[in-house]
């Protein structure tokens, strides 16, 4: 692989990319700016329907959803992103400046939700709250990644398994279809052991007696 595709590669595995939801141009503005400025890529949607729209599209790994839209509430919307399969990965933080309260804080929760943020939030507390977000991300990323490479290894690891047939005379092994091989050939062809050769101390006297 060349360096300039490792590159892309490993810049694919560490970028986060985000959805910001909100019907108010002002507030949606602003919080687009502030994540790319922090050098998230960001795309923005101002109602429900275009939200799914994307979400199903580009797959975003975060969405910042405001609760309040004009098409569909954003508890609807979270609890659709969250009983979807094809996007389980994709988080969700909901925000609101009008359903702050606990009960609908524990109600976004409950449906799913990864966060809840009640407004009014500073730059830097929203800030804050996506960066943590974004390292519970990479953190499942980097368990997904190891898991993967676990099971490749497993996959290629070869074992002996149940009871071989040996000649208690030639040592020679009898396989599956009946056929009568070297010990050493029958074990490289099952296993990832390699041979070298030598010789143990009883067989070195019986045959060499003059070296021993």
């Amino acid at each position: 692989m060349r360096n300039d595709d490792k590159k892309r590669d490993n810049m694919m595995e560490t970028t986060v990319s985000i959805l910001v939801v909100d019907d108010d141009p002002v507030i949606r503005f602003a919080a687009v700016r502030l994540l790319r400025k922090a050098g998230y890529p960001v795309a923005e949607a101002e109602n429900g329907e275009t939200a799914l729209r994307l979400v199903r599209e580009t797959h975003p790994d975060l969405v910042l959803l405001d609760v309040m839209l004009p098409d569909k509430d954003g508890y609807e919307i979270c609890r659709i992103i969250k009983t979807d399969q094809d996007l389980k990965n994709t988080y969700v933080i909901l925000l609101s400046s009008k359903k702050t309260g606990s009960d609908d804080q524990s109600e976004g929760l409950e449906i799913g939700a990864d966060g809840y943020v009640a407004r009014p939030v500073s730059n830097r507390e929203l800030l804050a709250r996506v960066q943590s977000m974004v390292r519970i991300i990479r953190a499942e990323r980097d368990r997904d990644r190891l898991i993967g490479e676990l099971q490749d290894a497993l996959a290629n690891i070869r074992i002996l398994r149940g009871l071989l047939p040996i000649c208690c005379n030639c040592k020679k092994i009898r396989d599956d279809k009946g056929y009568w091989s070297q010990l050493e050939k029958y074990l490289h062809e099952h296993s990832d052991a390699e041979f070298s050769h030598s010789i143990c101390p009883e067989c070195l006297r019986k045959l060499y007696p003059e070296y021993v």
